[in-house]
């Protein structure tokens, strides 16, 4: 049940997303996840400040999981995340964060798991 919530600056055409969704989805083995469950969400246009200053390139992705990874598998994440944003999107590494959130509840379809 992951779901990997992106906040850019900037806007996003259509395509790019639809790209980032399909290589973020290809990620989801670092997580030992599948993509069968995966929602993604691409906020563009988005202000962010890093130091107290605007950033004119930047993204916050909040990665949310049932249950957690190892740290290993969060440090690999994280690298393949600023490699997908600065190949799309020209965004440096330096200018992007990435957090994650292990979730012990997860409800989807009238149930949890």
């Amino acid at each position: 049940m992951p779901f990997i919530d992106s906040k850019i600056t900037g806007p996003v055409s259509k395509e790019k997303k639809d790209i980032i969704k399909t290589e973020l989805g290809r990620t989801m083995a670092l997580l030992g996840k599948s993509e069968t469950y995966l929602m993604v969400g691409i906020e563009d246009n988005y202000d962010l400040y890093m130091g107290g200053k605007p950033l004119e390139k930047g993204a916050y992705v909040s990665v949310s999981l049932l249950g957690n990874a190892s740290r290993e598998a969060y440090e690999n994440m994280t690298a393949k995340i600023c490699d997908i944003y600065e190949k799309e999107l020209g965004i440096p590494g330096s200018a992007v964060y990435v957090t994650y959130h292990g979730i012990n509840d997860w409800g989807w379809n009238g149930h949890n798991f």
